[in-house]
């Protein structure tokens, strides 16, 4: 699977993905050739699935986070689906997590303010089909985000 050139390459490559790649190659003790091939196969086995910008949502004027739990009207057996789909028209909705268990699914929202969380509230999440019940955890703060894996 992954050998000891592919682990330290990825491990660069998390700590600093805009870094060029001669100087991703050097870090990770192998030229840019190999670089490039090994890449080229950790993205082609899917484990490396790409790159992507990451905008900090706070510096855009967005300040509230609140997440949803959202427990689904199951005496539908289309519930489900069309719930999740209408969910993904929400603009401010930055994430959606489906669950086994008592929660069906958690959504992560974003607002510039309460007055525009509760706009959110009331004229997109609230229209969501199929709601059973729902529980807004107001967030408070981040203490650990990570997205690096330890390889």
């Amino acid at each position: 699977m992954l050998d000891d050139l592919d682990r330290r390459i990825l491990r660069h490559l998390q700590a600093d993905p805009a870094r060029p790649a001669a100087e991703l190659a050097e870090s990770a003790g192998t030229t840019p050739a190999v670089l490039s091939r090994r890449l080229g196969r950790l993205q082609e086995t899917g484990i490396l699935k790409g790159q992507e910008a990451v905008i900090d949502w706070r510096a855009l004027g967005f300040t509230v986070e609140v997440s949803l739990r959202v427990t689904l009207d199951k005496t539908n057996p289309r519930a489900f689906d069309e719930f999740i789909a209408a969910a993904r028209e929400v603009p401010e909705l930055l994430e959606i997590q489906t669950f086994l268990g008592r929660v069906d699914v958690r959504l992560s929202v974003i607002a510039r303010d309460i007055a525009h969380y509760q706009h959110i509230w009331r004229e997109r999440i609230l229209t969501l089909p199929h709601i059973a019940d729902i529980e807004a955890l107001m967030h408070v703060a981040r203490i650990k985000s990570k997205e690096g894996l330890p390889v």
